[in-house]
């Protein structure tokens, strides 16, 4: 008998490598035998396969069965190939129709009673497939993730009876319906925040140029609300935006519903006691972190000094790039982390100095070693900084705050002003970039020299100084950076030691 191949994917960062399951039905010792560089939960599926076969109708053949996983140097891991382990061996045992294999993908695991399991990553499996222009076949249960495709190709399967049933064109599988959205998701809005000028300024600043901010202040100023509100003020993402967002969410494992609204930006909070490994992906599976999650959106750091200090450190080039490799000893994948950070700390482990209405507790040394814990190259990574002040409770006597949808209809038109100008946000601009977009006018140059001076700015510093002043430009409408600009930029830049 000729050997049958069935094609399926394996996930390899944020994109799936195609695997050919090739199945050879051949004389010698009855068994069945799984080779490719397969991990523990590969070679389980022979036993799985057996049953599911059996309690759907069909024979196992007596007979010796090779089943290569090529190519042999990918590693290969879960229980995805069960579904095409099985039909290989139905159509090299000549139990089933070959046709259909040529032009359609399968993946999914087997129960042993025969029904079609989901698997975490399905989704860039999915859109590999239609890539290469074919069909592919996955379990009913992803129908919610698989519905973000918006593509008939798709095809949804609840048991090996009816994936078997489909390729002997006794019947159909189903497509996967586009889907559904209700309501766009309410966010918390700006209106909600009384006062706080400043701090309303610079967040606007930051989502017109997607500049990372750090807030300091003492307990109940309103860093963290000012944080949640971010996204609400982003313009909402396009449909291959949300998709590369959803792609992370899938690999990760996570059941759609706990995903965040395709029509807007992601935004993840992890709590200060997350390690490097939640925060920045890994394992012996490397799966994406709360980095990669916050891709296209907002990660927000709350009480940034308690997270440990390599944890933060591990940040610093994800910050630079936009995304984070992750090396192991089989292979190396890289996720996408185009995140915008957003912290917030207090400005000493008790939290109240510099605060009007409390004494401050804490030593100068404690004091020292509190903000130690942040180190110069990862506050070298944060554009904007800001000290947001005590203001007094005003609760029923000051006006409504501007809403969310104004101050977002502006940041969407900065965003636009930069990206048809300049192809990239401020953010995002790099050293010519710079010098042909944000070169300051002679008082602004004399100002940035003088501010390097004294501050002890570093160069990556004075530039991200400049893309802010670029981004101040733009909301002031002017078409070159000035000294105010850059005066602006640099009064904004993050300093602990005031």
């Amino acid at each position: 008998m000729q050997p049958v191949t069935v094609r399926c994917r394996a996930p390899e960062g944020a994109r799936a490598a195609e695997v050919l399951v090739e199945v050879h039905v051949g004389p010698g010792l009855p068994g069945l035998s799984v080779v490719g560089l397969v991990e523990t939960a590969v070679r389980e599926s022979r036993d799985r396969v057996k049953a599911a076969l059996q309690n759907s109708g069909f024979a196992m053949p007596d007979r010796h069965i090779v089943v290569s996983l090529a190519p042999a140097d990918l590693p290969k891991s879960g229980s995805r190939y069960d579904l095409p382990i099985a039909i290989g061996i139905l159509c090299a045992s000549q139990q089933l129709p070959a046709d259909k294999l040529q032009h359609c993908e399968l993946t999914g695991e087997l129960s042993l009673a025969g029904e079609l399991r989901s698997v975490p990553g399905l989704l860039p499996v999915a859109m590999g497939a239609l890539s290469a222009g074919r069909q592919i076949v996955v379990p009913a249960a992803a129908a919610a993730e698989v519905g973000l495709l918006r593509d008939e190709r798709v095809r949804l399967a609840d048991s090996l009876a009816a994936v078997t049933a489909w390729l002997s064109d006794a019947a159909e599988l189903p497509a996967a319906e586009p889907l559904a959205m209700s309501t766009r998701a309410t966010l918390p809005d700006l209106s909600d925040i009384s006062g706080q000028p400043a701090a309303r300024r610079a967040l606007e600043i930051a989502a017109a140029g997607g500049h990372h901010l750090l807030m300091s202040g003492p307990p109940g100023t309103g860093k963290s609300m000012l944080a949640r509100r971010l996204p609400g003020i982003l313009p909402p993402p396009d449909h291959a935006t949300a998709l590369a967002s959803a792609v992370l969410y899938s690999l990760k494992g996570i059941a759609p519903r706990h995903w965040p609204d395709p029509r807007t930006p992601p935004f993840r909070a992890p709590h200060h006691t997350a390690s490097a490994v939640a925060l920045a992906g890994g394992g012996s599976i490397p799966r994406p972190g709360e980095l990669s999650l916050a891709h296209n959106g907002v990660l927000f750091l709350d009480e940034l000094p308690e997270f440990g200090r390599h944890v933060l450190e591990v940040l610093r080039e994800p910050l630079e790039t936009g995304s984070i490799s992750i090396a192991r000893s089989h292979r190396s994948v890289t996720f996408p982390a185009h995140t915008q950070l957003i912290a917030a700390m207090n400005p000493c482990p008790c939290g109240y100095l510099g605060d009007p209405l409390h004494a401050c507790r804490c030593t100068p040394d404690r004091i020292r070693r509190y903000r130690e814990k942040l180190s110069g190259p990862f506050l070298d990574r944060i554009d904007i900084g800001l000290n947001v002040a005590r203001e007094p409770p005003a609760l029923f006597d000051t006006p409504v705050a501007e809403c969310s949808a104004s101050v977002r209809e502006r940041v969407c038109r900065m965003r636009d002003l930069a990206l048809a100008e300049r192809g990239k946000l401020n953010a995002a601009l790099d050293n010519r970039d710079l010098q042909q977009y944000a070169r300051p006018d002679l008082e602004g140059r004399k100002l940035l020299r003088q501010a390097a001076e004294q501050m002890g700015l570093s160069h990556r510093a004075c530039n991200r100084t400049l893309r802010v002043a670029r981004t101040v430009a733009d909301m002031r409408d002017s078409t070159s950076v000035r000294a105010a600009h850059v005066a602006e930029a640099l009064s904004l830049r993050p300093r602990l030691d005031e």
